[in-house]
């Protein structure tokens, strides 16, 4: 895959062509998935979340991006992996909210 052709998609899709994510997709699928599996071995529980549910869970926040402005593939990624951990962050203090009663009405 030449690497100008996921800039060129990901500057297809800054231009408003909503195609150009569904075919960009595809081509960086397997980079995304290697940068989740790299957050998730890093995680002190790794069984919370598998690299497989971080990619589309990215998926679906980058599907509802108002304003996709990457000017090439390494801003794409670094965006991605950014993205990807506050997912696992927001995830952790989900995990957290729960043991401490969750949205259980605290009594004084």
């Amino acid at each position: 895959m030449p690497q100008g052709e996921i800039t060129l998609l990901l500057t297809k899709w800054k231009n408003g062509e909503v195609d150009a994510f569904e075919q960009l997709v595809p081509l960086v699928y397997s980079g995304l998935r290697q940068i989740a599996s790299s957050y998730i071995r890093r995680e002190r529980d790794p069984g919370v979340m598998q690299a497989t549910s971080l990619v589309h869970e990215l998926y679906l926040r980058l599907l509802n991006q108002k304003k996709a402005d990457w000017g090439d593939r390494a801003h794409f990624y670094t965006f991605s992996a950014k993205v990807m951990r506050m997912i696992l962050i927001d995830h952790a203090r989900g995990s957290q909210a729960q043991r401490r009663g969750g949205k259980a009405e605290h009594i004084p």
